[in-house]
């Protein structure tokens, strides 16, 4: 069997998200649609392992993707023929035959996903589908006080949808807010994993303190379950953007 793997970017916008828990893939999810191709190309039944199981809506600049197949398609061909028959707002950006213990899941080091925020007065109607607008400028100071709270090992239950009676004990290995051009702002988070709608629950309330509705403050009450966290922020503007492997970091700009 030979293991390959791919690197994706994708529009969310019309999907049900990576895949629905609980249910095979339908059409409206980003892996059925990419293991239905696989299939078609293949004559085989495909199981797709990712890095990131992104939520419906949300975007990826850079989703790893590893399948195993007896198939001797050549890699260059397959990326081309997934590219030819695959919706347009899917695309295989790098195909490559890898060892046969390569996971795209079990060997993730690390996942960061980034949340994209235009502060100008009118909204950029080209990137109004990836981006969230808050028509005013952010208090950067007050969200980087709370987001470097959140940095380390915690207990994110109050931050995630899930339930679950799994400890929700997470590692967010950094929480940083970027300016990378004028009515732009970027909330960037890097954590071995996420809980379910995470990124999405600390986007929301790190926005609500850029706002002014919360303090920074409200981190550490959040973190010990005394206030609830914000509601979470709009999935267009999430985009998962980086997956870290050992010895290799993927990363979109």
């Amino acid at each position: 069997m030979r293991n390959i793997k791919l690197i994706l970017e994708y529009d969310g916008t019309r999907y049900q998200g990576w895949q629905q828990p609980g249910k095979k893939d339908p059409s409206g999810t980003i892996s059925g649609r990419l293991t239905g191709t696989l299939c078609r190309m293949t004559g085989e039944e495909i199981e797709l392992f990712c890095a990131a199981r992104t939520e419906p809506g949300v975007h990826a600049s850079c989703q790893t993707v590893s399948f195993k197949t007896a198939s001797r398609i050549p890699v260059p061909e397959i990326r081309r023929e997934l590219n030819q028959y695959l919706p347009q707002d899917i695309a295989v950006l790098q195909a490559e035959e890898v060892p046969e213990r390569f996971h795209a899941s079990l060997n993730l080091l690390s996942q960061t996903y980034t949340y994209r925020i235009h502060t100008g007065a009118v909204m950029d109607v080209f990137r109004r589908k990836y981006m969230f607008h808050v028509p005013r400028p952010l208090d950067i100071s007050a969200m980087e006080a709370a987001a470097s709270q959140l940095v380390g090992t915690h207990d994110f239950r109050c931050l995630s949808s899930g339930r679950t009676k799994k400890s929700c004990e997470k590692e967010l290995l950094s929480a940083e807010i970027v300016s990378p051009a004028e009515e732009e702002l970027r909330i960037v988070l890097e954590a071995s994993s996420f809980l379910h709608q995470m990124p999405r629950l600390i986007a929301g309330t790190l926005l609500d303190v850029g706002t002014g509705v919360r303090g920074a403050a409200c981190i550490p009450a959040i973190l010990s379950s005394r206030e609830p966290a914000s509601r979470p922020a709009p999935p267009a503007g999430l985009c998962l953007t980086q997956t870290r492997y050992e010895g290799t970091a993927l990363k979109s700009p």
